[in-house]
């Protein structure tokens, strides 16, 4: 049985952030009905282009990320007949998911004190892009602009010189993230239900996920009254370890080493190598020694690990239990041995999809395949105890698809 298998989750979101969030607590077991708009749905679903790629046809992976596992019912709540239906939908759920912004939440009366007024022990949850106080909270923004810019990302990512910023790794980068981070705050707002009877308002925003992202570097900043800078890529990571670094193999693929320790890892590296001669070099022979030749070990390991291939490196480098790891794109990531015995990747439909990360008894989490638009609309009503007469006539209104 999955932790959250009999909580109902009433999702009224879009786009990225809070859906994904919706998503992970699919993967936890809850019921999420998606409620999308009766005409255009959820505008996510005409993302076909992101970047370089382009996905022509279904399914869409920019839609099922953030959206798989879901029920999907098309609604207009800006009518009468469409603000009845979501009435009943939260008079029966535990969750009311939201990142409509305050004057939208106030006009479809979705806010706070309106979802309370049918449902009082219902907790609800919001998705913000600055937060829900101060003299922005009204605004909105992406994982691009309040995660990425404003938190501080971009700019410590970047090294100085540089023109512009580096820009976010993929789509939704802060999004998923930051969706998780709700993820876990409606958990825990369950829980505080649970054994005190009280159901609190969560808050969760992008600008206030990045700030966390970054925690520790800005934490170190404000204590240095220095800002992080980004070093140059190609650059070694450390002017006095050489076992914190990237090494290029002779394949054109990195090996990352980050042994803090260098003089306890620092013969077995040696070995690992085929190079015990540097391991009885009286240049390495101590942690200090180490510190002040580490230009002369990065060179000698430089040269060696340009020799051979990433793959015959992993062989050599498996008995070594010093940290260390191969620098991997997506699709060298998704086919890691590692990460399908773990069960990170995983079947949604007619997709693979990464997991969400936190497991259960050492299980794979099951995911499902992302609804189509509006697909359970008359399953959803008709498990609210509508009759087929009441569905035809809200059909007739406009207020469902």
């Amino acid at each position: 049985m999955k932790p959250l298998e009999g909580i109902r989750v009433l999702e009224v979101a879009m786009y990225g952030f809070v859906p994904s969030a919706g998503a992970v607590l699919a993967d936890w077991g809850a019921d999420v009905v998606k409620v999308e708009h009766a005409v255009t749905g959820d505008p996510q679903r005409g993302l076909r282009r992101t970047g370089t790629f382009v996905v022509e046809g279904d399914p869409n992976p920019n839609v099922a990320h953030a959206n798989r596992g879901k029920r999907s019912i098309g609604l207009d709540m800006s009518t009468p007949e469409g603000q009845e239906v979501l009435r009943e939908l939260t008079k029966s759920a535990d969750v009311f998911l939201t990142s409509f912004l305050p004057g939208a939440r106030a006009r479809l009366k979705i806010d706070v004190a309106d979802i309370k007024a049918v449902n009082p022990d219902i907790v609800y949850a919001r998705g913000t892009a600055l937060g829900p106080r101060g003299p922005e909270s009204d605004r909105g923004g992406y994982d691009m602009t309040a995660f990425w810019c404003r938190a501080g990302t971009a700019a410590s990512i970047t090294p100085r010189g540089t023109e512009g910023m580096v820009p976010p790794p993929g789509p939704a980068y802060g999004d998923t993230i930051s969706g998780t981070n709700l993820a876990g705050g409606i958990a825990a707002a369950l829980l505080r239900r649970e054994r005190t009877g009280e159901a609190p308002v969560v808050d969760v925003s992008l600008l206030g996920s990045g700030l966390w992202s970054l925690g520790h570097s800005i934490g170190l900043s404000l204590h240095l009254d220095r800002a992080w800078e980004g070093t140059k890529p190609g650059a070694h990571a450390s002017p006095a370890n050489p076992l914190t670094g990237l090494y290029r193999t002779s394949d054109d693929r990195y090996l990352s080493f980050v042994m803090l320790q260098p003089a306890k890892f620092w013969a077995t590296v040696c070995r690992c190598l085929g190079r015990p001669d540097l391991a009885d070099d009286p240049r390495f022979a101590s942690a200090e020694s180490i510190a002040e030749h580490t230009a002369d070990a990065v060179k000698e390991l430089r040269a060696t690990i340009a020799t051979r291939t990433l793959a015959e490196w992993s062989t050599d480098l498996a008995a070594l239990d010093g940290p260390w790891a191969p620098v991997q794109d997506t699709l060298q990531a998704a086919a890691d041995a590692q990460v399908r015995a773990n069960g990170y990747i995983g079947q949604a439909g007619d997709l693979e999809l990464v997991s969400s990360p936190v497991q259960f008894d050492v299980e794979d989490t099951t995911l499902g395949a992302a609804p189509e638009f509006a697909a359970q609309t008359e399953e959803i009503l008709t498990g609210l105890g509508y009759d087929w007469d009441r569905i035809l006539a809200l059909k007739a209104s406009g207020a469902i698809t």
